[in-house]
Order: C-alpha cells, then sequence, then structure tokens
C-alpha cells in the first residue's frame, strides 16, 4: 500500500486510511476490551458504554496519529531519509492545512461520542476526556511537546493502560476496583513496547531534530533493554491478578498471557539483533499483536 501511495497518491480514501496507522489502533482497541471484558464478569456491562468508549478511544489514537503527522513535518522531524512507514505530509499526498484540519475534525468528533458518557459518568469523565486529547496534542505540539521533553512513554503507558481501562470500566460500573486499575497497566506496558519500538528505529531523526526521547537520553541498548522489561512485564500483570494479588478472588485463567511468553522473548532478540532501522518497522506489527493477543487472552480467562 505505501509504494502504491508513494507512485500516484490518488486514491484519497486510501491516503487517509494510511495516515491513521491502522497497525496501531490496537493500542486503542486492547484497553477498551480489557475494561469492558471485566464489566461484564462483574456483572455490570453496559453496552451503549461500551460501544462509545470504543469509538472515542479509537478516534482519539486516529487524532493523535494525524496530528503526528502534521507536526512533525511542520517541525522539520519527518525527512526524505525518514525509516518508519511513510508520513502522508512529508510525502506531499496531503497539505499540512488539510493534515491539521482533519486532526481537529477527528478530535470533534471523539468529544460527540463522549458526551452520552459524559452525562452517564459525570465529571470523572469529563476530566479523562479533556485530559485525554490535550495530552494527544501536547504529545508532538512545539519545542515542550512530550516527546520532545522525552515524556512520551508516560504519556502512552497512562493514557492507553490505567486510564483507558479503567475509564472503560467506570462507564459502564460507575464504580472502579482496584483490580482494574492494575489490569491497564497490562496494555500500558505493552503500548510503551511499541512506542519503544518507533524510538529505537528513529533514534537518528530523533536526535537531529531535537527530540529528546529517552532511547536518544539513554541510548539503544536502554531501549531493547526497556522493551523486554515491558512485554515481560506486561505478562507478569496478568499473573498477579490471575492469582489474587489485587482484590478479593483469584481468576486463574487470566493468567492466559503467559502463553505469548515465546513471542514477547522473541520479539525481545529480533529487536536485539536489529541493527538496520527500517527492519524494525515489522516489529511494530508484532508487537502489536502481542498487546491485542494479550487483551483477547486475559479478557477470555477473566470472565472463565
Amino acid at each position: 500500500m505505501e509504494e502504491h501511495l508513494t507512485r500516484s497518491g490518488t486514491d484519497r480514501l486510501r491516503v487517509w486510511i494510511w495516515a491513521a496507522r491502522p497497525k496501531t489502533l490496537g493500542a486503542a482497541v486492547a484497553p477498551v476490551l480489557v475494561g469492558t471484558g471485566m464489566a461484564v464478569e462483574a456483572g455490570v456491562w453496559h453496552p451503549l458504554s461500551a460501544v462509545l468508549a470504543l469509538l472515542g478511544a479509537v478516534l482519539i489514537q486516529v487524532g493523535v496519529n494525524y496530528h503526528n503527522d502534521y507536526a512533525d513535518y511542520v517541525q522539520g522531524a519527518d525527512t526524505e531519509d525518514r525509516a518508519g512507514p511513510l508520513r502522508v505530509t512529508q510525502a506531499g499526498l496531503v497539505a499540512p492545512e488539510t493534515m491539521r484540519r482533519a486532526t481537529i475534525f477527528v478530535f470533534g468528533l471523539a468529544v460527540v461520542s463522549g458526551l452520552y458518557l459524559i452525562y452517564r459518568g459525570g465529571w470523572p469523565i469529563l476530566v479523562v476526556g479533556v485530559a485525554s486529547i490535550g495530552a494527544a496534542i501536547w504529545y508532538t505540539a512545539g519545542r515542550y511537546s512530550l516527546a520532545a521533553l522525552g515524556l512520551a512513554d508516560l504519556f502512552v503507558f497512562v493514557f492507553f493502560g490505567p486510564v483507558a481501562v479503567g475509564g472503560t470500566y467506570y462507564v459502564q460500573a460507575l464504580s472502579l476496583p482496584p483490580e482494574v486499575l492494575v489490569a491497564g497497566t497490562g496494555p500500558g506496558l505493552l503500548s510503551i513496547g511499541i512506542l519503544l519500538v518507533n524510538n529505537v528505529r528513529d533514534v537518528a531523526e530523533d536526535r537531529a531534530a531535537g527530540k529528546r526521547t529517552l532511547v536518544v537520553r539513554f541510548g539503544r541498548r536502554f531501549g531493547i533493554v526497556a522493551y523486554g522489561a515491558c512485554v515481560i512485564g506486561a505478562l507478569l500483570v496478568a499473573k498477579v491478578l490471575a492469582f489474587g494479588l489485587v482484590g478479593t478472588e483469584m481468576h486463574l485463567w487470566a493468567a492466559a498471557p503467559l502463553l505469548l511468553l515465546p513471542l514477547a522473548v522473541r520479539s525481545t532478540r529480533r529487536m536485539s539483533a536489529t541493527t538496520d532501522p527500517e527492519r524494525l518497522n515489522p516489529l511494530l506489527g508484532a508487537t502489536g499483536r502481542i498487546l491485542l493477543l494479550w487483551a483477547i487472552l486475559f479478557t477470555i480467562g477473566w470472565n472463565l
């Protein structure tokens, strides 16, 4: 698809789908799946709230991707030598102003999808919604963006982990037990893993553009070790919850994500052995699949 866009750029729908970066949307879907699965087990499932939470999460993720596409081009972070997937603004397939307007439009849709959730959940959901969109914009906005300051990892962990899982559960149950927030650390850690692959791949470009990511600050080896810690740590989160170390009941089948250990080890070894930045691109999809599989296995196991 990328080659097609590079050659012609005539299919506008495909351009916008590519800019939305579908392979990253698992980071939005997984925590909503976990939060909803835990709500089902607790007998507090609220279908409309679950669907709207999913829609809002996906729209915010697409908005983040559009904004990154725009902001990285405007700030000079994306160049012709970029090792990562094609960015449509940098490639000239979408005008910068058009991408900026698309970002505003998508975030606007996210706000609309969240109105009922705010009505149902009250001010906590309003705070979460405003903070999520605000942090998404701050992610790559200007000299003091989260990415430039090296705080992107914290943002990803919080908002794609405990906040997303906890918020999804809360709008259905109108309560928030601690085990739900702990469960959110699993998707949060794996989402950091996706970001680390991106940052290890782009370390040279980020350093040249003045981005102070953790990988730029502490080096490639740090990024690889942190990646392994995140993917293995997410599996341990499932084990902690399965054996009732948080909460009052054991859900032994919730340890099912431990089946992903061979994939986690293989991905870490692959990241360590790969020195060509472009060859890290498939690892983004592989880590995203681990994230989705973690969410599916944990959700099924929690309900058995």
